[in-house]
């Protein structure tokens, strides 16, 4: 069996030129005729989704602790020293209700589920919003490789348990007061008694539960059909930050496989690190794009 780990291709390749109308009718070709279509999304398609982590969004919510602390948005203050639990919970159960709880799923998300409904597709997201499974994707179809904000787990990973935590942000949310929560809500490991994080990869004691492994291997046996089919890899909003997850293994495959085409949306990296003949690539904005395919008759 092919491992499909996460590693970087090595070459380069030019940014594909074209006409928008040709390239989206190249991607609408590509996808109709596709046998397997892999989702890889990243946080570009969150924020284009209006999950925007910065702005007023993230002015008009936090502005009590852009007061205290000086935050400047909803990504670096995720790595913020607050100084005790009491405030990194009351930080953090406004972040989770926000981005996730209390988010419904988007219309962006819904529209790129019409798209691929009627085809054999899978998705691997580092996104950590469960805006798929809200839109209605099997969660047997997703690989979240990066964790969920819906769940603590022990900061010390001492065991592999993870806790659904709606009930408990909330009522922090509910009790945050002057940018604290009581000490009574602030949550510790069952099983070692220590502190608790968010269920988000940060470092090496990031829980793998054997959900994360299910979802992991579903992955594995479902790219071992693609490889051998007519397969769309559909990358949407996946730049730098983790590109060893989504972005060069999707690059490796495409140049390793003629019978693999990359579509490659992100308004700002298009560039690829491996030499690719089928790969169409757009820097226009992901909802025209998806809108357009979405459409029974192209120009």
């Amino acid at each position: 069996m092919r491992t499909y780990s996460f590693i970087e291709g090595s070459c380069h390749n030019p940014i594909a030129k074209g006409s928008y109308e040709s390239r989206l009718l190249k991607l609408r070709n590509t996808l109709d005729r596709a046998d397997y279509v892999v989702i890889g999304a990243g946080a570009g398609l969150s924020a284009a989704a209006g999950i925007t982590y910065g702005g007023e969004r993230f002015t008009d919510n936090f502005a009590d602790f852009i007061a205290r602390y000086g935050l400047t948005d909803m990504y670096s203050s995720a790595f913020y020293p607050f100084e005790t639990e009491e405030e990194r919970w009351a930080y953090w159960a406004r972040h989770i209700l926000m981005n996730r709880h209390d988010m419904l799923a988007t219309d962006l998300y819904r529209l790129l589920l019409h798209i691929v409904e009627e085809k054999d597709y899978f998705v691997i997201t580092t996104n950590v919003d469960g805006q798929f499974e809200k839109s209605g994707v099997d969660g047997g179809r997703i690989f979240p490789v990066q964790g969920d904000y819906a769940y603590l787990q022990c900061a010390r990973g001492c065991h592999d348990k993870l806790y659904y935590n709606e009930n408990l942000v909330r009522e922090m949310a509910r009790q945050t007061k002057d940018c604290r929560i009581p000490s009574a809500l602030v949550p510790r490991c069952p099983v070692c008694g220590g502190k608790m994080d968010v269920h988000v990869r940060k470092d090496g004691l990031f829980v793998q539960d054997s959900q994360w492994y299910a979802s992991y291997k579903h992955y594995q046996d479902y790219m071992e059909k693609a490889c051998d089919g007519n397969t769309l890899l559909l990358e949407l909003g996946v730049g730098y930050n983790t590109p060893t997850i989504i972005r060069f293994p999707f690059e490796r495959l495409a140049a390793q496989r003629r019978n693999i085409t990359l579509a490659r949306i992100n308004k700002d990296y298009l560039g690829a690190q491996n030499r690719i003949a089928n790969l169409v690539s757009f820097d226009e904005n992901i909802g025209s794009i998806l809108t357009d395919i979405s459409k029974s008759n192209l120009y």
